[in-house]
């Protein structure tokens, strides 16, 4: 492996370290909260496996409004309509900041994969 390489995989590292505190910040202080509510906490969406109403919230949070209504399926997909009703401003700013941390590096980890499996960095 190269320095470039190297140093690609050093910042995906990071990268995922970063998104699992924000990760762990965004359910304790917001999903937490909208639990504890009778009037969100059935709208946060179908939990397939533990913690994934988090990034559910965080999604419904942080994609614009008009594709969330395209393309929202409300038996899997938390419902934003409410979740705006019941979450402050710093909640979503965090929801916007983990969910788009979360997707950039899940991306780059892919594409970083791609070009080792490609022999791009040997």
């Amino acid at each position: 492996m190269n320095t470039t390489g190297a140093v690609l995989v050093a910042i995906l590292i990071a990268s995922t370290v970063i998104t699992g505190i924000f990760y762990v910040i965004f359910g304790q202080v917001t999903v937490r909260k909208l639990r504890k509510k009778s009037a969100t906490k059935d709208e946060l969406g179908i939990e397939l496996v533990s913690g994934w109403d988090i990034t559910s919230v965080a999604q419904a949070l942080s994609v614009p409004r008009s594709l969330e209504r395209k393309f929202k399926n409300r038996a899997f997909h938390a419902n934003a309509d409410v979740l705006y009703k019941h979450t402050n401003k710093f909640d979503r700013v965090l929801a916007r900041i983990f969910f788009w941390l979360w997707v950039l590096t899940g991306g780059g980890l892919l594409i970083l994969s791609l070009l080792f499996f490609l022999g791009i960095f040997d």
